[in-house]
């Protein structure tokens, strides 16, 4: 079995630091807010600071770094910096900078990274820091051209007031003055306790375009003269392009050229993308498929589950007493063996991409989670110097990590290189883009759970046999050779920390990487350690003879903000309640992404494998809520995303290659599936947490869950429709 292996980048794409390869770059407090001089808008209004400008009509454009893909961070990261500006959230707009600007003045805009629930939570300081800054500067332009101290003046809604003297004036008018002022050193933020514009469920800003159609995403893309590009990578992981024939297709309607892409694809170029893919249907390739073509899920399988053996190597995550000791000599112990396969993230919009490619310059328009790693790939496939490139970031039509990898950057700037001077979109088909993903891993778990006597929990041991999506992606962040992500929702401690106190604990990853490629799928790990642990602490419940929401009660008295989200759940599905006839109910809770959740689901199950699931109660914690509503369809989206992999998801391999190529074969659950959602928000304060991808993880484990108290059944592998379990 071969493990897969990144390329590393050369230096001049790491320009940008370790954001180049989606890592994002730590980024300090003292950002610079710009230069002296004014620097102006594409439609000449003045910037105020990096984040905003000000036109003379008092609208203000607030500059958003990060990726709008559906989660609503463009609105909300508007909010933090409408919140400090104190302007007229009436008068709001959006744009993009592009990481080519960003670049040239020093990451002014810090982070264009858009994963991992990072969006608000690790640039709030900032930009919360970016609105106050221009506020205090354009009171301060007022102040002195009515020479008064900038301390008797006051803003509400983008108007400024001396109120001893009477005088007012906007934002619009002072703007100029303000861009040409020093920024202050010292800036305070408010107390969120204070917030009027942050904090409050207020409409998306990108709503309206979405709507109408107005939007263009990078799918509708175009440009003057532009060819549309389709293209076909091996089918096999790893394998090459051994020859193909260009004559045969060289003459059929509107094609250009036919060209190789590296060492494993080929595109043909045409007038029209429907041009390009047929003729590419009738290119005869030959691929070299290499060993990797005899692998398949079941040889895959075989590999894990040698990795739960306790003979084979692994690295420790999370460990405490001596949990084999403990097993060994305990009155009672239970075992369990889970699975969880590769999930493909399956965005409504596929990989796409436009490059236009001259000696002199290469601009891409794409959507991307990171307009920085796109900018480092553009800077590699181009060969060209930073200044002479840039990513002109477009609305993502999904992303769920998958806009997080760079190649389908990199392949269109490839192809752009060979037609110079021509713009070039590149379309993923369907097929290609189910066929040629970045996978949620594939894991396997084996759990033992030991009891003393009085049935009191004593030992846990959760052995991990599966991929690691940093040896893939980011093997410089591996330590030591772990890979630290494995252990998200189990860990030590982290944004991620595992919710129970266990006398005697071993938590351990046996890393095994078979061919086809890892990436971060919405949730990534947690999604799997969730399923694991919260159905194996069902299981340790029932073997103890106890309700399992007192079993996990008993656990978490050191784990209080894990306990207040479960205790929530629990509070509003009714735990304490029986649940109507016929009706069965589930709980899980976990740590993702910095936020504390838990869930509850109610089913039904009839004729033993149809499940209605009635309704899900969530609960969140993630320090502070920046927009509730947008809280709320974060967690039903999670649930739609997390309750689909549990009953559709799943891709299998055969002949070394992914045997689902589109949505039939890899279903999606329909609004007439979709249970209640519910959603408690919890925000303690003290701490920001993710949104986006935290839920996820307890929606399959209640499910589960439930479906044990209904039937008596314990189900270890995912999808349910390979155990013949449908939706009711």
């Amino acid at each position: 079995m071969n493990k897969h292996v990144s390329p590393r980048m050369n230096r001049r794409a790491f320009v940008i630091g370790t954001a180049a390869v989606g890592a994002g770059l730590a980024i300090g407090l003292d950002i610079p807010f710009g230069g002296p001089a004014v620097v102006r808008a594409a439609d000449g209004s003045p910037e105020v600071n990096a984040w905003v400008v000000v036109r003379p009509d008092d609208t203000v454009v607030i500059r958003i770094a990060r990726s709008e893909m559906g989660q609503g961070s463009l609105t909300g990261l508007a909010q933090l910096v409408a919140e400090e500006l104190e302007c007229d959230w009436s008068k709001v707009t959006t744009e993009y900078p592009t990481p080519g600007q960003s670049v040239a003045r020093r990451r002014v805009w810090g982070d264009f990274s858009t994963g991992g629930s990072r969006g608000i939570r690790s640039s709030q300081d900032y930009v919360r820091k970016g609105g106050a800054t221009a506020r205090m500067m354009l009171i301060q332009a007022a102040a002195d051209e009515w020479k008064v101290p900038a301390s008797e003046c006051t803003v509400d809604k983008g108007v400024i007031t001396h109120k001893a003297s009477g005088k007012t004036t906007t934002y619009g008018k002072v703007a100029e003055a303000a861009a040409k002022l020093t920024p202050p050193a010292d800036v305070k933020l408010k107390d969120p306790k204070d917030w009027t514009i942050a904090g409050k469920g207020l409409l998306r800003l990108d709503t309206t375009d979405k709507t109408t159609g107005a939007m263009v995403y990078g799918i509708d893309f175009k440009l003057p003269g532009m060819l549309n590009a389709a293209i076909k990578d091996c089918p096999v992981f790893g394998g090459k392009v051994k020859s193909f024939d260009d004559s045969k297709v060289a003459s059929m309607k509107g094609v250009k050229k036919v060209v190789k892409i590296g060492d494993s694809a080929v595109a043909v170029v045409a007038d029209t993308w429907w041009h390009a893919k047929t003729a590419l249907e009738a290119l005869p390739i030959v691929w070299d498929e290499g060993d990797n073509a005899k692998v398949s899920s079941e040889t895959i399988a075989k590999w894990l589950a040698e990795g739960l053996d306790d003979a084979q190597p692994a690295y420790v995550g999370n460990k405490n007493g001596d949990a084999k000791a403990a097993i060994a000599g305990a009155a009672k112990k239970i075992e369990a063996v889970y699975n969880y396969p590769y999930q493909n993230h399956a965005t409504m919009e596929p990989m796409n991409a436009t490059a236009l490619y001259t000696a002199d310059k290469c601009e891409v328009w794409c959507g991307t989670q990171n307009g920085e790693a796109a900018f480092a790939a553009v800077l590699e496939a181009s060969g060209l110097p930073a200044e002479k490139c840039d990513v002109h970031k477009l609305m993502l039509g999904g992303g769920f990590g998958r806009r997080g990898m760079t190649d389908y950057v990199r392949q269109a700037v490839a192809i752009a290189k060979q037609i110079p001077g021509t713009p070039i979109k590149l379309l993923w088909s369907r097929e290609e883009d189910m066929t040629h993903g970045k996978y949620h891993p594939v894991t396997q778990c084996k759990m033992t759970g030991a009891f003393d006597a009085n049935n009191n929990l004593i030992a846990l041991h959760y052995r991990l046999s599966g991929q690691s999506i940093l040896f893939s992606v980011r093997p410089e962040a591996l330590q030591n050779g772990m890979d630290p992500a494995a252990f998200q929702g189990v860990a030590q401690s982290g944004e991620a920390a595992f919710g129970y106190s266990v006398p005697n604990l071993l938590i351990e990853h046996s890393m095994r990487n078979p061919h086809v490629p890892p990436g971060f799928w919405r949730g990534v790990n947690v999604n799997h350690n969730a399923i694991y642990m919260e159905c194996f602490m069902d299981e340790l419940a029932h073997e103890a003879g106890q309700d399992p929401l007192e079993f996990r009660r008993k656990l978490m008295g050191n784990h209080p903000k894990h306990l207040a989200v479960l205790n929530a759940v629990a509070e509003k599905i009714g735990w304490d309640k029986p649940a109507p006839q016929g009706v069965y109910r589930g709980i899980a809770q976990v740590m993702g992404y910095a936020s504390y959740v838990a869930g509850a689901a109610e089913i039904s199950v009839t004729d033993g494998n149809k499940i209605k699931v009635h309704r899900i109660v969530a609960s969140t914690d993630p320090g502070y809520v920046v927009n509730p509503a947008q809280v709320e369809r974060q967690i039903a989206g999670s649930f739609v995303f997390g309750l689909s992999a549990l009953f559709y998801g799943g891709c299998t391999v055969k002949d070394g290659r992914i045997e689902q190529t589109n949505f039939d074969s890899y279903n999606s659950m329909r609004i007439s599936e979709m249970p209640k959602v519910e959603a408690v928000m919890v925000p303690s304060g003290g701490f920001w947490g993710g949104v986006g991808e935290p839920t996820i993880g307890v929606a399959a484990p209640a499910v589960l869950n439930a479906y044990f108290a209904a039937t008596g059944k314990r189900i270890r592998s995912v999808p349910l429709r390979d155990q013949n379990i449908t939706f009711a």
